[in-house]
């Protein structure tokens, strides 16, 4: 076989649905013999995966937004590649960023859940919490690793797969030089410029709405009716890449609560009985009583009604993937369970770039798994024999259930409704439990590690079928990415329990001072009442349950738009905005070869600002760290700010736009 030399771009295909009878030839096609995992590569992936999980830990924990690793780890291969001469590097990267990117995913598993049990007064210790974020990592690789084919091969050019495309222009792009490198280069530096000065310094607001006119304060105090758009070059280059067609769907889920939902219960809860409102809500009516005016503002009936609208949609969404999906499932299983019988290694008769870790394999590693949660649960968590099987068959059932769930959100939106759907792991975990005689104290700890468990493990598949996608984008081996994501799990998990445990110590998690965590905060509201006794919010799941298989009937997608519910308007609506640039840069000629290559101008171009974005996150958190503080908040809270945030915006745009329609033929 000859030895893999990089091609000077993407095949053609790579993007679009293919045509019947047509395959796939990735960069580095089956019969090269690319060179992957090195000492170098393995060393590389493993400190990105310790700096990034504790960079993300503080992040996440300190302002409540984990950034996503992979972009970054992608970026800083690339200039280390480069920076030590080295060549033909694209086969290492990909390790790099496979392994590295398991920080992203496993701090965002564990920093949803865990330091609930902090605010609830419970403690954790280290094990417990690397534990279940190991634990949960792998359950999510194996889980997954079955349905990989599906999703990236059978699936190619169906889904936008948006952080999948960024990280992947980044990897090609580092590898080639030349004009492309440098274009991702220049667009990747305008929009971390632009970021960066939002984020640190505050010239302008991250986000505008309605209420920058007088008019748009009237409407939302009295009206309930809010409309607010993130101005940020990330956001932006995301719309730009999942497309027209889903950030409509997307933000269509967005309209209907912030337009009619929230301005309909706004108006009629101030007239409401606070004993009938309580049960809608979820909270108690001594609340009500007790914050009337900051309560009923739209932000809050968003959260309030909103979000759990969208979590009874997700939840359903998901149901109804599991059955779509079904056949699916069960010849993964089905292949699991012949080749395990038979001995046979498939994987070995497979061509290079469709070589999976054996089926005999990745059941030897689940059942282990199982076991191992199992001996967790029963000597480190619970006491009787049923409680702990109860709690490992929750965890097994749901994270294989919604795995694909949580798969094909990334594939289509790049934004993982881990939280939502682990919301309802700790409902039906808690029901669940209480039934077995669990509750108070120990039933809320047993809550939150279970949740743990099944979060990473939905968080991690979300993560590892970018990586998959890329590998099968660029002709990387499967299984070698699937056996090295092993190590970046464990180090990232091991990881992120010692961060943790340290800033528990140095801020907490209550008082004045403490960490902001508000995924960890809405679980714990959540479920002290289900464990302690409380009000909870059924009728709105089951409301957003009912929306979800309305949809699905009419033919729209319900975990689209039911992301869009849970997820806020400000980061939905500018999805719309990137995707109308993606239509009209791709729509001005009548020679269908000029929009292609304009098209792919662009989609360099908003790589270039996810990744600008991105990378200054991973700024943000280090300048956070050492509370160094150039924020000037009085400017940015003031109306002028959101005005110069508002033109600074439309510059971005013309700015993408502009350079996008510079494209040619021959690029």
């Amino acid at each position: 076989m000859e030895q893999n030399k990089p091609q000077t771009s993407l095949p053609e295909n790579a993007y679009r649905e293919l045509k019947p009878g047509e395959e796939y030839t990735p960069l580095m096609p089956a019969s090269t013999t690319p060179v992957e995992v090195t000492p170098y590569s393995v060393t590389m992936g493993v400190v990105m995966a310790v700096i990034f999980s504790a960079a993300a830990a503080f992040l996440g924990l300190r302002v409540g937004q984990v950034f996503e690793a992979a972009i970054p780890i992608a970026i800083i291969a690339v200039g280390m590649g480069t920076l030590l001469g080295k060549k033909n590097m694209l086969g290492q990267n990909v390790i790099i960023q496979s392994i590295g990117a398991s920080s992203g995913v496993i701090v965002a598993g564990a920093i949803f859940t865990l330091p609930a049990l902090y605010i609830l007064g419970l403690d954790a210790a280290f094990w417990q919490v690397f534990l279940s974020s190991l634990f949960g990592g792998l359950l999510g690789i194996v889980l997954l690793i079955p349905f990989r084919k599906y999703f990236v091969k059978e699936m190619h050019g169906k889904y936008p797969f948006p952080e999948a495309t960024a990280t992947t222009e980044v990897l090609v792009s580092g590898e080639k030089g030349g004009n492309q490198a440098k274009l991702l280069a220049v667009a990747g530096l305008v929009g971390g410029l632009y970021d960066f000065l939002v984020g640190t310094f505050g010239l302008w607001t991250e986000s505008v709405s309605t209420r920058i006119c007088a008019w748009g304060q009237v409407a939302a105090d009295k009206f309930k009716v809010v409309f607010g758009l993130n101005t940020t070059a990330a956001v932006l280059g995301l719309g730009y890449i999942i497309g027209l067609k889903y950030a409509l769907i997307i933000t269509a889920g967005s309209c209907l609560v912030w337009f009619v939902i929230v301005p309909v219960v706004g108006s009629l809860a101030e007239a409401m009985d606070p004993a009938a409102l309580a049960p809608l809500l979820g909270i108690t009516s001594e609340k009500i009583l007790a914050e009337p005016s900051s309560l009923f503002t739209a932000e809050n009936l968003f959260t309030y009604i909103g979000k759990p609208i969208g979590i009874g949609g997700i939840a359903m969404a998901g149901i109804i993937g599991i059955v779509r999906q079904s056949k699916i499932i069960r010849q993964a299983v089905g292949l699991a369970v012949s080749e395990f019988g038979s001995g046979k290694k498939a994987g070995e008769t497979s061509e290079r770039t469709q070589r999976d870790l054996s089926m005999k394999r990745i059941l030897t590693i689940l059942v282990a798994t199982l076991l191992t949660i199992f001996i967790f649960f029963h000597f480190g968590l619970l006491d009787g024999w049923v409680q702990s099987i109860t709690a490992l068959l929750i965890v097994f059932v749901i994270s294989f259930l919604f795995t694909t769930v949580a798969a094909n959100a990334i594939a289509i939106v790049g934004t993982n409704p881990v939280s939502g759907m682990t919301l309802m792991t700790l409902i039906l975990s808690s029901l669940i439990l209480v039934s077995v005689g669990l509750s108070g104290s120990t039933g809320m700890t047993a809550a939150l590690i279970i949740g743990g468990v099944v979060c990473t493990a939905l968080s991690m598949a979300g993560g590892f079928i970018t990586d998959l996608k890329i590998g099968y984008w660029l002709g990387t081996t499967p299984r070698k990415q699937e056996t090295w994501k092993f190590l970046g799990t464990f180090v990232s998990a091991a990881t992120v329990a010692g961060v943790m445990i340290i800033l528990n110590k140095s801020y907490g998690f209550v008082g004045e001072g403490a960490l902001v965590a508000p995924q960890a905060n809405a679980m714990a509201a959540v479920l002290q009442p289900l464990m302690t006794g409380g009000q909870t919010p059924w009728m709105l799941y089951f409301c957003g349950a009912a929306l979800a298989l309305v949809l699905t009937a009419i033919g729209v997608p319900a975990l689209a738009f039911a992301l869009g519910m849970f997820i806020p308007m400000e980061l939905n609506a500018p999805l719309v905005v990137g995707g109308l640039v993606a239509w009209f840069v791709s729509n001005r000629s009548k020679d269908a070869a000029l929009n292609k290559a304009r098209f792919d101008r662009g989609t360099l171009i908003a790589s270039g600002f996810i990744a600008g974005g991105a990378l200054m996150g991973v700024v943000s958190a280090i300048l956070k760290f050492y509370e160094v503080d150039w924020f000037l908040s009085e400017w940015a809270s003031s109306n002028a700010a959101e005005w110069v945030g508002l033109v600074m915006y439309l510059v971005l745009i013309g700015y993408f736009i502009v350079h996008t329609l510079r494209a040619k033929k021959e690029e």
